[in-house]
């Protein structure tokens, strides 16, 4: 009897000195992902250069599932960090990890593992980023890479790059909804108690990622504005509901999300948009209506800008099929 079509296998490569908490990033956000009926999405597992342990960046040490070899069996390849050595100092790698990465795998970074991946070549000609201390040092190591210092994650179709921890988790959640649909997605980030959605052309330099405590900040009015997306915001209507003036409510708003205001308002929609495709039967001019976006093809422009696919085409993709091993 047939258990069905086997899992997408990811295999997390672990060189000397990974970065201890990115070790452990794809196992709690891909091998603890689960779909609806509480069954599993990913396989996940560890490999070494030799097979043999590593010592982490937290000093401890860890033992794989195997070497280098089951990256040839790979869905996706996750490199995590690594906490310095000779691949950030010259590039070099150990042996054979060059070559274990020109398979067909999808490759993800989580921050300095995009060092291992230019290592490899495979960042060239590619825009790639990287945790924001080690951009300088990733660009004049590998001038060919096209580094972005200011992003969270970079999405490059079967390359992909972060920047530091909580960046690797904002990458990691973005597969899944790429993989398997925003309503997944949140899921996970809600047993996982992390932010479901934080765009990945958002800037690493958040000055005050949260508001003031004397309440002067923008999270009433976007927790407002979340639960009326429907309605045409404009900046003026914003600011208002925030009690200050439009260059006060931008810079603040800014400050605390990385984002310009109606950016921010546009992300929100296109999230609302794909769970009311995922989760109801709504026709796409009333998923264009709750969504804000007020015609359907207000909605597929944006759609399409954001993800690459129209709204019809979203809806069966994520009432279908899982992701091949």
């Amino acid at each position: 009897m047939s258990s069905g079509p086997p899992l997408h296998r990811v295999v997390v490569l672990a060189l000397e000195h990974v970065v201890a908490f990115e070790l452990g990033l794809p196992h709690a956000f891909l091998g603890g992902a689960r779909d609806a009926d509480d069954a599993p999405l990913y396989e996940v597992v560890t490999a070494t250069v030799d097979g043999g342990p590593v010592t982490t960046s937290a000093g401890y040490r860890v033992l794989p599932d195997g070497d280098l070899s089951l990256l040839a069996g790979a869905g996706t390849v996750v490199v995590p960090g690594v906490a310095g050595g000779a691949v950030m100092r010259t590039g070099e790698l150990p042996d054979g990890v060059a070559a274990a990465l020109q398979g067909p795998a999808r490759l993800v970074s989580i921050c300095t593992g995009a060092f291992v991946l230019a290592a490899a070549g495979r960042l060239d000609g590619r825009p790639a980023t990287t945790h924001w201390l080690h951009t300088d040092q990733l660009a004049q190591l590998h001038p060919r890479v096209r580094v972005d210092p200011d992003v969270l994650h970079v999405d490059d179709g079967d390359v992909l790059t972060s920047a530091g921890n909580a960046a690797g988790i904002d990458l990691l959640l973005h597969l899944v909804r790429r993989d398997h649909g925003s309503a997944t997605a949140t899921r996970i980030a809600r047993r996982r108690v992390v932010a479901p959605w934080r765009d990945g052309g958002q800037s690493q330099f958040v000055d005050r990622p949260v508001p003031d405590p004397d309440g002067a900040g923008t999270a009433a009015t976007r927790a407002w504005v979340q639960e009326h997306l429907d309605r045409p915001w404009t900046l003026d209507q914003l600011a208002a509901h925030a009690g200050t003036s439009v260059r006060t409510f931008t810079r603040r708003f800014r400050e605390e999300t990385g984002l310009s205001p109606l950016r921010w308002l546009t992300q929100q929609r296109v999230e609302l948009a794909r769970h009311l495709l995922e989760t109801s039967d709504a026709s796409i001019d009333r998923v264009a209506a709750q969504a804000g976006f007020g015609t359907a093809t207000s909605l597929r422009q944006h759609l399409h800008a954001a993800i690459g696919v129209a709204p019809l085409a979203y809806r069966r993709t994520f009432r279908g099929s899982p992701l091949p091993g």
